[in-house]
């Protein structure tokens, strides 16, 4: 049976394998290197106020969250900044199952709630959207390539 438990650093080496499954495909269009993914998510496991999940069954890892804290004017919220389930594994409850485990710890901490970001043409929209998000049409992402 799958369960959900607080990330260790142990779990970094793992997630990388499967944020690589993940987002080296078509769809995400991305090209990470198993070494350039644990960086990644080594530099989040590592700030100051992390909030992170693995979900796991018999020792094995399947999907991991990776957020943290945010101080914001009228109240802390969670930022998730990267969510991952195992592409086999998708579309069987397990993300909404870890966005479920972050809505408890914001509840009990007393939080605003979750902000995240996430690309557009993907199917997440959709997905985050079936789980309560709603667009932030006062917010824009903007970047500059140098």
């Amino acid at each position: 049976m799958m369960n959900i438990r607080e990330m260790q650093v142990d779990d970094i080496v793992a997630c990388a394998d499967i944020l690589c499954s993940v987002y080296n495909n078509e769809m995400w269009q991305c090209r990470w290197s198993k070494e350039t993914a644990e960086e990644y998510l080594t530099d989040f496991f590592n700030m100051q106020k992390f909030v992170g999940y693995v979900l796991e069954e018999d020792g094995a890892i399947f999907g991991g969250l990776f957020a943290h804290e945010k101080v914001w004017w009228n109240n802390s919220e969670v930022f998730v900044e990267e969510m991952f389930v195992k592409p086999e594994l998708q579309r069987k409850g397990y993300g909404s199952m870890l966005l479920g485990t972050v809505e408890e710890y914001i509840s009990k901490k007393g939080l605003a709630g979750i902000t995240l970001s996430t690309n557009k043409y993907a199917p997440a929209p959709l997905f985050y959207k079936k789980n309560g998000f709603v667009d932030c049409e006062h917010v824009i992402f903007m970047a500059k390539e140098m």
